[in-house]
């Protein structure tokens, strides 16, 4: 793809997810219809749905020949077919309907599997992060991100996986100043940039991780599982993002 046609991918998608988060904005006091998924802590609402519809529509138009990987309604496409974007309409819904705090629209643009764009929208502070995996950017400003030792650093977590020692995640803390948990990975992954957490290590789908490692990657941070395979990109997996100069550190520690 042409040099010209990604920059005008990137404008669009930072168009987009800016515009969903107005959208979010204008209707927080609104009353929601709520639904659960697969449990009773998994949610969905109406403004999921309504801004997802919103975002897909705007791909589809624009882009006749690209697909979409999304998490509300079962759409689906392979992440190595093609021009693929991957969207979460809101991360963090638990959040975004408890709290209207903490919570994020993101939008990533993949090419035959390999991450090209990346957008993340911390809807609340209204804070875009974007990049293309060679640099990364808050609103306008160009990130610029020293990562510290895992012993000067706190980790952001999964809840479950950290009280269950699962992938060895409770083993690992020990040699970090602590975990902090979130609920929403966007926002985990808007910590990473603003060099609040080292690494990040949950259980995730593709959209909740697929812009972020996008983000990080110039930084020199890797998203892969937990057990050093690469992610599928479909289903859920325990998986991390961490400095990939500092995975041979760690690696005693995971399972």
């Amino acid at each position: 793809m042409s040099a010209n046609l990604l920059n005008t991918k990137l404008e669009f998608a930072k168009k987009v997810v800016r515009q969903a988060g107005g959208f979010i904005r204008q209707h927080l006091s609104d009353d929601l219809e709520i639904s659960e998924k697969t449990h009773f802590d998994d949610l969905v609402t109406n403004l999921d749905r309504e801004v997802q519809e919103q975002i897909l529509t705007q791909i589809l138009s624009t882009f006749p020949k690209d697909h979409v990987l999304a998490e509300e309604n079962d759409v689906r496409h392979d992440i190595k077919d093609g021009n693929v974007w991957v969207l979460d309409p809101i991360d963090g819904t638990t959040n975004f309907i408890v709290q209207r705090d903490n919570f994020a629209v993101m939008l990533a643009y993949y090419e035959s599997g390999i991450g090209k764009i990346g957008v993340i929208l911390d809807v609340m502070n209204d804070n875009l992060y974007w990049g293309d995996g060679i640099s990364a950017y808050k609103n306008e400003a160009q990130i610029h991100l020293t990562v510290k030792p895992l012993r000067q650093s706190l980790i952001g977590v999964n809840t479950y996986m950290y009280r269950t020692n699962a992938g060895g995640l409770l083993d690992l803390s020990h040699e970090s100043l602590g975990v902090r948990a979130i609920g929403s990975a966007g926002i985990e992954y808007v910590n990473i940039l603003e060099g609040k957490i080292w690494g990040y290590f949950s259980n995730l789908s593709p959209w909740d991780y697929a812009a972020g490692a996008v983000l990080i990657a110039p930084f020199g941070y890797i998203t892969q599982q937990i057990d050093g395979r690469p992610l599928a990109f479909e289903g859920r997996q325990m998986m991390m993002s961490v400095p990939s100069n500092q995975l041979d550190k760690i690696k005693a520690y995971l399972k």
